[in-house]
């Protein structure tokens, strides 16, 4: 074994097996991949190993399109069989509720590239004829999903990287991580240390495991610095990384061999398909001559939920027939052809969850050089694209794609480990379940509160969870319950939102704001580090300005308010679900010379709006100091006593009306909302939540983060042209942007009013548009082609599907094509309109005409007209007057 490696890899599993190689494939050839027994010896030997492509967010999709299509690439250099059956599937749906999800799925699957179908019960029958179709109304067909051995998937990734050069070490388990004072690691093993640049987290089942081993070896200056003295080595090494990862149970059945199974394979030459039933949260196909059949039961269970013993490996839990038998009732029903088969083997084996399912991905903040990529519990159609996205971001520092969805940062200190276990068990227990746009999720609530908390219940507020802080989403009117009726259509929350807006708009509203991440930067450097990292120039002291931050590559990686609090003093506001996100990268470019420092308020800081006509006359009664129009202009930044509270005051509101900001320390938060509810009850003051405030943005087309602006777009892309000052300084990205400018956009974000019926768009919808011309900007996952054409010029679609030819990518109609895709909107409740952002090829970005564009909500395609001026204020007279 090598003393001294480039990277090491913990972990044998498919996910650890792919990185190796993806790292091997990009040139790291000094790279060795530790395992504490064999390969495979956690949750991969015993998976399924099934397959497919789709997923709820479109970015993982992408990947896991991307871990299909590598398969033959790795069978070809290894020269081991993933024994690959590319079966196809279906989804089925029992409820037309059911049916609209799979009508949303279909629709995301347009601008992916994905090749799938709406069918009937009777054709996915035809392809599964142990179902009875009478118990469903609908289904979806997606040619790219099937099941490979597990096993000789993770050994050909393996032989694969090896031929690449790298190192794979066996029976030898890591004890200890500790970090050198220059960044580098020693990975302590049994059979002695290795030191490398990089550590990977792979490690599965023991993945918690590891990131608690994390330790640092704090330099002498940062010992001082801490005032631990004597204790500071030993306290460095106790840091830990708590991730938010835990296992479960999961129980899947093989039956004996089936005459049904043989005979169809015999008369139609092929194989069964797999198939996903929602109302019995089971999943099967054919195994052999039998069939397997999963299930994410109700009734869940974790695994080990504290500690995950070392010594556990090639072995299984014992099954649970009676756990699972609410699933298995359903599933007999729905398969009767099923039923009768005799079971051969009961599999209960251990997978490990994140919070949301997807996997954690990504350095972690805080620590240099410490890399994630677990909690991929669908490593089989995941773990391939876990690879390529994390070796890029080790090698090129960027992933490539969009993969917030399973970045390692979207979750907060909050997410630990009793949050951890109840999240991820009410997860997993709905794995199979639609979730609704308007739907909140009740586990581990309530987990952080403002002092508000109770008055807005008390107001009668339905509250959401806000990266783990409960925030106001609307208020319910007196006398009716405070609660969404989930539905993919206008709910029950439409009439008091627009409500909210009304008033808002026409007197005065107030809202709070804690759910906003908060920042200090500070000290001599801090104007040059924030103009090396922002893309528009920094304010004069009392002024606030709006600025993106791309990365070296020009992309958007965020969107911030900055005011100058004071000489060499700054705060900052942004998205509170990109907090440790941004900490990441402001920490990987702090001077060090010490002539920065970063505070990340989260908490400790929080905020209430008002805005709306009246919002100065309301203010003016609660301060002692001139706010007139020429006192306090527009984009002002001041410190004074609020209702008799110290505060921050922003003179900007997100509303797009005239307003203001009040920020304050948590224990004044009451007296300062008591004080702006009785000065407002002249003017009808209302509240109103998270909801009327989206609603208002898109009345003034303002984008939102990791909607709107993402990292896959730049800012000319996301018409942020004029936040972008090119000839300010050399900030990160500056030659990048300059070169999309000089170059011009192939997209644009846009705004579009959509003539709906009583469904608004929720986002990821295809944008139609009715051209002769190919833009060639959908983005098309690794793998897909052209859509496919029968000799007559039909797509080919419906029985023949069902026959087994591969269904058409929809994006194609005539004169038709998707042309983009929907990012975020609603209802603009004041302007009353449905509108949606998105992005569409730069040529059509300013043509407003009529007949142009489509939005396809549902299943129905909607006219839609890009509205380039915001239909609420459009000179933006209101909020600076």
């Amino acid at each position: 074994m090598k003393s001294h490696v480039k990277a090491v890899v913990i972990g044998g599993g498919v996910v650890g097996c792919s990185v190796l190689y993806h790292l091997a494939k990009a040139g790291w050839t000094d790279i060795m991949l530790i395992e504490r027994s064999e390969l495979t010896s956690g949750s991969s030997w015993h998976a399924a190993g099934g397959f497919h492509t789709l997923n709820g967010d479109p970015n993982v999709a992408k990947l896991q399109a991307y871990t299909v299509q590598l398969y033959k690439e790795i069978e070809e250099i290894s020269g081991q069989s993933c024994s690959l059956h590319l079966t196809g599937g279906v989804m089925m749906a029992d409820t037309p509720e059911r049916m609209d999800f799979l009508r949303l799925a279909h629709a995301k699957g347009r601008y992916l590239g994905m090749d799938t179908e709406l069918i009937t019960p009777s054709e996915a029958k035809a392809m599964f004829p142990l179902m009875d179709e009478t118990n469903f109304v609908g289904a979806m067909w997606d040619p790219v999903e099937g099941h490979l051995d597990p096993s000789g998937t993770t050994i050909a990734y393996s032989k694969a990287a090896k031929k690449l050069g790298a190192e794979i070490v066996l029976r030898n388990r890591v004890v200890d991580l500790t970090q050198q004072p220059d960044g580098t690691w020693n990975v302590v093993t049994e059979q002695g240390t290795v030191h490398a640049e990089h550590v990977v987290n792979c490690g599965g089942l023991w993945a918690r495991e590891i990131g608690r081993m994390v330790g640092v070896e704090l330099p002498v200056l940062a010992m001082e610095h801490m005032y631990l003295g004597l204790w500071a080595r030993e306290i460095g090494r106790m840091v830990g990384v708590e991730l938010p990862v835990l296992a479960m149970e999961h129980m899947y059945l093989l039956t004996e061999p089936m005459p049904e199974v043989e005979e169809f394979n015999k008369s139609t030459g092929r194989e069964m398909i797999g198939v996903l039933d929602f109302k019995g949260e089971i999943y099967t196909r054919q195994e052999r001559n039998g069939i397997l059949l999963g299930t994410y039961e109700k009734a869940c269970k974790p695994w080990s939920p504290v500690n995950t013993p070392w010594d556990f490996g090639h072995e299984l839990l014992p099954p649970d027939l009676d756990r699972i038998a609410p699933s298995l009732e359903i599933g007999f029903k729905h398969f009767p052809g099923i039923e009768k088969a005799g079971i051969k083997q009961i599999i209960n084996g251990p997978f490990t969850f994140a919070l949301d399912g997807n996997p954690l991905v990504g350095p972690v903040q805080g620590l240099t050089n410490f890399w994630c990529a677990c909690a991929v519990m669908a490593g089989f159609s995941q773990g391939g694209g876990v690879g390529l996205a994390l070796s890029n971001w080790m090698v090129h520092g960027d992933p490539g794609f969009d993969v917030w969805g399973m970045d390692v940062a979207r979750f907060g200190e909050w997410a630990g480990l009793r949050y951890t276990n109840a999240k991820v068990r009410e997860n997993y227990s709905r794995r199979f379940s639609i979730r609704f746009p308007n739907e909140e999720l009740p586990a581990a609530r309530p987990a952080q509160t403002t002092p508000l908390y109770d008055t807005m219940l008390a107001n009668n507020a339905v509250m959401g969870d806000s990266w783990g802080l409960e925030t106001p989403l609307w208020f319910a009117p007196k006398g009716k319950e405070p609660k969404d009726i989930v539905s993919f259509h206008r709910s029950n929350d439409f009439g008091p939102i627009g409500e909210e807006v009304r008033a808002t708009r026409e007197r005065v509203g107030v809202t709070e704001i804690a759910n906003f991440a908060k920042y200090e930067v500070s000290g001599l450097g801090a104007e040059e580090f924030l103009n090396r990292l922002m893309t528009n120039r920094m304010p004069k002291t009392g002024r606030i300005v709006l600025t993106p931050m791309i990365n070296e590559f020009g992309k958007l990686i965020g969107d911030f308010t900055i005011a100058k609090a004071g000489e060499d003093r700054f705060m900052i506001w942004g998205s509170s679900a990109a907090q440790k996100y941004h900490m990441r990268w402001f920490e990987k470019h702090l001077p060090k010379d010490g002539s920065v420092r970063i505070h990340r308020f989260d908490q400790t800081l929080v905020g209430l709006s008002i805005a709306g006509p009246k919002s100065r006359d309301l203010l003016q009664k609660l301060v002692d100091v001139d706010i007139s129009t020429k006192a306090f202009r527009f984009m002002d930044f001041r410190e004074m006593a609020v209702g008799g509270a110290p505060c921050m005051v922003n003179r900007i509101t997100y509303t797009g009306d005239l307003g203001y900001e009040i920020w304050m320390a948590p224990a004044y938060e009451r007296l300062v909302y008591k004080a702006i509810k009785d000065a407002g009850e002249e003017f009808g003051l209302v509240d109103f939540g998270m909801r009327a405030l989206l609603s208002m943005r898109l009345e003034k087309n303002f984008p939102t983060w990791f909607r709107e602006l993402r990292p896959i777009y730049g800012p000319f892309e996301g018409s942020m042209d004029r936040f972008i000052k090119l000839e300010k300084n050399d900030f990160i990205g500056r030659e990048a942007a300059a070169k999309e400018q000089a170059e011009g956009p192939k997209l644009r974000r846009v705004s579009f009013i959509v003539d709906a019926a009583d469904a608004d768009v929720m986002g990821d919808e295809p944008i139609w548009a009715k051209v002769s011309k190919d833009f060639g900007t959908v983005e098309k996952p690794h793998g897909y082609g052209a859509p496919r054409f029968d000799n007559a010029g039909e797509e080919v679609r419906g029985s023949k599907a069902a026959e087994g030819a591969s269904a058409v990518r929809g994006i194609i109609d005539g004169d038709w094509r998707v042309v983009g895709w929907v990012t975020s909107g609603g209802y603009a409740h004041y302007v009353q309109k449905s509108m949606a952002q998105g992005y569409v090829p730069a040529a059509l970005a300013d043509d407003e005409s009529a007949g142009l564009f489509e939005i396809e909500i549902l299943g129905h395609r909607r006219p839609a007209r890009i509205n380039v001026e915001a239909p609420f204020d459009p000179s933006g007279e209101k909020m600076r007057s």
